[in-house]
């Protein structure tokens, strides 16, 4: 697939903003270059640009080459970034499941770009045909979220790789919560398929989310024009750096993410216990969707007790369901006595 094809005409022309960092690699012993403070607070001077260091150490980890990474400003800076450099406004379309993650819409809809939202199957799964019908020769990019937001399902593999093999836009897998699920991921296809982007984040299974660093994987030719397209500075230098001490103790993550899992199976069988919920669906996420009895209600007074849960009734495939995500085991206690009340 020839990626150049698919690139908005502005994009392919555009002459990114270019700063002295960018043309300087290594450190120098005076930077007269960019306006900056010269005395040194620690955060006087302009962030790397391409976030080197951080890259140096997630590379290895992700299994990829640092040019297959792009950090953003969060997940959403690369969900956006799709939309400025593929997507022409009011003329292109993307194809998504509903229900899914809300920020592909919301960007769609910022972008001027039309959404086409088609509702999974009864057991949240891709309906295939549905999907292929809404594809057109204007579509230039399919977002699938898997695990899925806020069903907690991962899609199976052979469907997304279809939409490799066969369609002509970029296929966006968003794996937020990928570390949660023994189902694998999409990033050992990097290289066989260019038309890939992997989204990934630090703000889950890291436990990072105030840091607001999002993970985009993909060939060196589409990380080039994020790269290109991106602002300059966008990724601050406080986040690069407490990401590099994340980055060093992959242990804690690992460790964190097994705690999790074993209080996602807790959960699951408190609630269950409950004659107010009615289901709790098979998740590969760190959250749980749950069918209750009255989803407004139990909303209502779980945060009249100030417990905070996701009431999702109004989503589509999700009546009087609440997502829950898996706490400590004294918040999965608390929440489950607070029910058992009502």
């Amino acid at each position: 697939m020839e990626i150049k094809q698919l690139l908005r005409d502005n994009i392919r022309r555009l002459a990114p903003y270019s700063c002295a960092r960018d043309e300087f690699k290594g450190e120098a012993s005076v930077y007269l270059d960019a306006n900056e403070s010269p005395y040194n607070n620690g955060t006087n001077r302009y962030p790397d640009p391409l976030q080197a260091e951080v890259k140096a150490l997630l590379a290895p980890i992700k299994k990829v080459r640092q040019s297959q990474i792009f950090l953003g400003n969060g997940s959403d800076e690369a969900i956006d970034l799709v939309y400025r450099i593929f997507c022409r406004p009011g003329i292109d379309n993307v194809v998504a499941p509903a229900p899914t993650y809300g920020m592909y819409q919301v960007c769609a809809d910022i972008n001027d770009i039309e959404y086409r939202a088609v509702p999974l199957t009864d057991g949240y799964q891709l309906d295939m045909p549905a999907m292929k019908a809404a594809i057109d020769q204007n579509t230039k990019a399919i977002w699938l979220c898997s695990p899925n937001n806020p069903t907690g399902n991962v899609f199976a593999k052979d469907d997304l790789l279809w939409f490799l093999d066969n369609v002509n836009a970029m296929v966006v897998v968003d794996e937020a919560y990928i570390d949660f699920s023994d189902k694998g991921t999409m990033v050992e296809m990097l290289d066989k398929y260019p038309n890939l982007i992997v989204l990934q984040t630090f703000s889950k299974a890291w436990g990072q989310a105030a840091i607001r660093l999002g993970i985009a994987l993909a060939s060196e030719e589409v990380i080039g024009y994020f790269n290109k397209v991106k602002y300059p500075y966008n990724v601050n230098i406080l986040t690069q750096k407490h990401a590099l001490k994340v980055l060093e103790d992959v242990a804690k993550k690992e460790r964190n993410v097994a705690e999790i899992l074993v209080q996602r199976d807790v959960l699951r069988d408190l609630l269950l216990s409950l004659s107010c919920v009615k289901e709790v669906y098979p998740s590969d996420a760190n959250f749980l969707l749950c069918k209750v009895s009255d989803a407004n209600v139990i909303y209502a007074y779980l945060q009249q007790k100030g417990i905070i849960v996701r009431n999702r009734n109004r989503v589509t495939l999700c009546a009087n369901c609440l997502r829950i995500t898996v706490g400590t085991p004294t918040e999965n206690a608390e929440i489950y006595e607070t029910l058992k009340e009502l």
